[in-house]
């Protein structure tokens, strides 16, 4: 996209490419071990290079992406896209435990409707009572 002189730090490379709402937000992740950089912690101060693997947790699911190019302006998403690629091994394991939670929540039975006044009552007795 657009190669600059101007140093890019880390926490502005993943809000351009659209990882996280603000930079802020990427600034916490990185400083909460959420980000790794070439398989190790780094800080949001970090210069990204055009080759170089990140691997994100956000929510339930880790990506492993490797940066294409670099970006300090956020653009479009489709833009945003073109900045990296997401590797095969990342999308299979991602699909493969989004899978296997949604088997987990098939599992479980839901009730038919929530419980009376009555029910409550018992059930904050029986927790009272049990703890």
């Amino acid at each position: 996209m657009n190669q600059t002189t101007e140093k890019l730090r880390l926490d502005k490379w993943l809000w351009a490419a659209r990882f996280f709402k603000t930079r802020a937000l990427a600034k916490a992740a990185i400083e909460g071990g959420k980000v790794h950089y070439n398989g190790n912690r780094t800080k949001p101060s970090k210069e990204p290079i055009v080759g170089d693997t990140l691997t994100i947790r956000q929510g339930w699911d880790d990506k492993t992406v490797v940066i294409t190019d670099l970006s300090q302006q956020r653009r479009g998403a489709s833009e945003a896209q073109q900045l990296y690629y997401e590797t095969e091994e990342s999308i299979k394991l991602r699909e493969k435990r989004a899978f296997d939670r949604k088997a987990n929540n098939a599992s479980q039975i839901a009730p038919d409707s929530r419980p009376t006044k009555k029910q409550r009552r018992d059930i904050r007795k029986l927790k009272d009572h049990g703890a």
